[in-house]
């Protein structure tokens, strides 16, 4: 089973292979430059392992939330290799790569989403997976959703921008902050072969990028 992930939701641009088991995965901090940089990758990815696209059976990629320019880019180019290649799509959470990133059994994952606010999610860790405290939603860093128990770790780039809102947001539920995460590949690929084994890849015109705000930027009379 021959599986690739990317993610441009984010200033990083991530790929991953999932190679019968064996995992691969490169990642460049890319700034805008997601779409001239990650088609090169790839297929650099892929002649490293010594495949080509034809041998690839499913493809993932991070459908949000994070950057508008950035789930548009992942989406498309999944869609376009998948319709290329006659092969199912799998649309990762950002949020769910994160707690899959630092694997704690209970995650709050925070992303910047600008403007003053975050996209947020919580997960808690379960023998299948992970199951949904929180789903992702839009919010400010004091009205984040408030969890029971004190074992919580946080992560991502929300906890890294607002850390002391945060860490007084949930005082003793908060048992550690994992600095410096992003959404990677690495992950989505490990969770996507799990769905793809389990039937869950989805024809290309399906997939879909999870935007969550509608906006992207304050007019002048709301700044």
């Amino acid at each position: 089973m021959n599986l690739i992930a990317f993610d441009t939701s984010t200033e990083y641009c991530s790929l991953a292979l999932w190679r019968n088991g064996e995992l691969i995965s490169k990642d460049v901090l890319a700034g805008q430059r997601h779409s001239e940089l990650l088609l090169p990758m790839l297929q650099t990815l892929l002649d490293e392992a010594g495949i080509s696209l034809n041998q690839i059976d499913c493809i993932a990629f991070g459908a949000g939330p994070g950057s508008f320019t950035g789930l548009r880019i992942a989406c498309g180019i999944a869609q376009g290799l998948a319709f290329a290649n006659d092969v199912p799509v799998i649309g990762i959470s950002t949020l769910e790569a994160l707690a899959q990133q630092v694997n704690a059994p209970r995650v709050l994952a925070a992303l910047d989403a600008r403007m003053g606010e975050l996209y947020f999610a919580a997960y808690e860790k379960t023998v299948t997976g992970w199951s949904t405290v929180h789903a992702p939603l839009l919010c400010r860093p004091e009205t984040a959703p408030l969890v029971t128990g004190n074992d919580w770790t946080g992560c991502g780039s929300g906890f890294d921008l607002y850390q002391t809102v945060l860490s007084e947001r949930y005082g003793a539920h908060l048992q550690q902050n994992i600095p410096g995460c992003y959404p990677h590949a690495r992950e989505m690929v490990q969770m996507a072969a799990i769905r793809f084994a389990n039937g869950e890849g989805k024809m290309a015109e399906e997939a879909l990028p999870v935007y969550i705000r509608n906006k992207v930027a304050l007019k002048e009379s709301e700044r």
